[in-house]
């Protein structure tokens, strides 16, 4: 998924994998980027409800992501669009992404 004109000014990498423990599909976010002269302009929001919407066009019954903890404006985008980072309920303890290199 790219947004832009005649360049791209960010891009939005999902895939999807069968759910576990529902009927349809679990998307990860695997990229979102936006060059940095054009941050600031809604395009990461942009890009984010249009990657919502493809990935629930697609069947998937929920979306997951990382960030990383000094990333304050992705973290901020992604906490306006309803996405948390507490286990249920909402003031759960925090979740953790863990990631490694084979």
């Amino acid at each position: 998924m790219l947004l832009g004109g005649a360049e791209p000014h960010g891009i939005a990498v999902l895939r999807f994998r069968p759910a576990i423990w529902t009927d349809g599909l679990d998307c990860y976010l695997e990229e979102l980027y936006v060059v940095p002269d054009r941050r600031g302009e809604g395009r990461g929001r942009a890009l984010m409800e249009a990657a919502i919407e493809f990935a629930r066009g697609r069947g998937a019954k929920r979306m997951d992501l990382g960030t990383s903890e000094g990333d304050v404006a992705a973290r901020a985008l992604y906490e306006s669009l309803g996405f948390a980072n507490r286990e249920r309920p909402p003031d759960g303890p925090i979740s953790y992404f863990y990631e490694r290199e084979l």
